[in-house]
């Protein structure tokens, strides 16, 4: 509860009260967002078809920043 006229508490980007998450549509826009300002890819691991490409990327997410945590299936 708060009074007439106090203050609203500050913003944060960790409060999860007030938004849902992404739809998928939502995140294809950011990610091509992304690609075109910034020169970043991000790319699901499941929907690259071509194995050897798919290997590949993983080889160098595991070089950069380690093996993943969750998900540990090949191929995931």
């Amino acid at each position: 509860m708060t009074l007439p006229g106090a203050p609203r508490p500050p913003r944060s980007s960790l409060d999860r009260g007030g938004s849902s998450p992404a739809r998928e549509d939502q995140l294809d826009a950011m990610r091509a967002a992304a690609w075109h300002r910034h020169g970043v890819a991000s790319l699901a691991i499941h929907d690259i078809t071509d194995p050897w490409l798919r290997q590949a990327v993983i080889n160098e997410a595991t070089r950069r920043w380690g093996r993943r945590r969750a998900g540990g299936h090949h191929g995931d």
